[in-house]
């Protein structure tokens, strides 16, 4: 194996890479850029999954206290450790990552990937086939699925979150495959999106003229370890900064999710409230209001194959999520009203 050559910290000018000549994978470079904080054995894994399969590997930590950074150095791999002095994001981290990349030498392909994930190796061969294949995509990605969807309800609703169809698609997850021109053609990741900002980056890549793709093969298996009550209002929150931020930057982007936080956090509950002093049928036609939207998403999650029980659980946490979903819209509001940074928040 290559040792690489260490960096502690990325330049933020992306310098043009040229296009590969060439419609066979095995022809072209692949890289990867893993992101972390504490994950522990999660992240042990997930580098294990890349180092044999990439030509380089570079992993950018945001201020763990664990043994992260040591495990990946003996491993020979690239580290990045951000700067603690600065807002931590994803997107920061995935550009100093990309960064460090480069810097060992040129690289077609980047896959980039959360700590907490393990990449499939037939799925780097399938990402890489596909864009030797079709010059015109600058991203792939592929299906993620839980470790353990049965170790918790939040887990198993991450689960049914991840399942997405293959084909042309406008917007993925953190997990992708990227063409190094396409990512430097369009500066990047926007470091001041704190949620969703893997949608904001291809939402610009798409708006640049190339393509995104879907492919129905496995490609990551993540691992949520959501276990309380706490964690995921605290990721509903983030969620709900997420569909505010995006809203201000790519109308009408998310403008369904929005309407509906701003229906079921604030305005049903205060035409309830009208009833319960006013009119009582008010506050019926609130609460039938959410009783069809508890009884129809618990009916389609039982339709997509999750047993009754589990059903009826999850339909009743996206039901009361619009509440969580409601602070994070107004927590960015009120940063960018006043003109704060966009800090991250954190569920683990």
């Amino acid at each position: 194996m290559m040792r690489l050559i260490e960096a502690s910290a990325a330049t933020t000018e992306l310098v043009e890479q040229p296009v590969p000549d060439t419609n066979r994978a095995e022809d072209l470079t692949l890289g990867a850029v893993v992101i972390g904080r504490n994950e522990g054995e999660r992240l042990k894994a997930c580098l294990t999954s890349l180092v044999p399969l990439c030509r380089r590997v570079v992993y950018v930590d945001s201020g763990s206290s664990d043994d992260s950074t040591t495990f990946a150095r003996d491993l020979g791999i690239t580290v990045v450790e951000l700067d603690p002095a600065a807002p931590f994001s994803a997107a920061k981290a995935r550009n100093a990552g990309f960064q460090a990349l480069l810097a060992g030498g040129p690289i077609d392909l980047v896959q980039f990937v959360d700590g907490d994930c393990v990449v499939m190796a037939e799925w780097l061969k399938a990402g890489a086939a596909a864009l030797a294949e079709n010059p015109q995509l600058g991203l792939v990605t592929g299906w993620r699925s839980e470790r353990y969807p049965q170790a918790s309800v939040y887990n198993a609703m991450c689960e049914v979150e991840w399942h997405r169809p293959a084909g042309e698609i406008s917007t993925c997850g953190g997990d992708m495959m990227v063409r190094t021109q396409a990512f430097t053609a369009i500066g990047g990741f926007n470091p001041a999106v704190i949620a969703a900002e893997d949608d904001e980056f291809c939402l610009r890549l798409g708006k640049a003229g190339w393509r995104l793709q879907r492919l129905p093969v496995s490609m990551t298996l993540h691992d949520a370890a959501m276990s309380r009550f706490g964690q995921w209002w605290k990721r509903s929150v983030r969620n709900g900064h997420g569909f505010a931020q995006l809203g201000d930057m790519h109308p009408p982007h998310l403008q369904r999710e929005r309407l509906r936080v701003w229906l079921y956090g604030p305005i049903l509950p205060l035409v309830f409230l009208l009833g319960y002093f006013t009119t009582p049928w008010l506050s019926l036609l609130a609460l039938s209001a959410y009783a069809l939207s508890f009884t129809k998403t618990a009916r389609d999650l039982n339709r997509k194959g999750l047993g009754r029980s589990l059903a009826i659980k999850q339909a009743a946490f996206l039901t009361l999520s619009k509440l969580p979903n409601l602070l994070g819209m107004l927590t960015y509001y009120r940063r960018s009203w006043a003109g704060r940074d966009m800090r991250i928040i954190e569920y683990k």
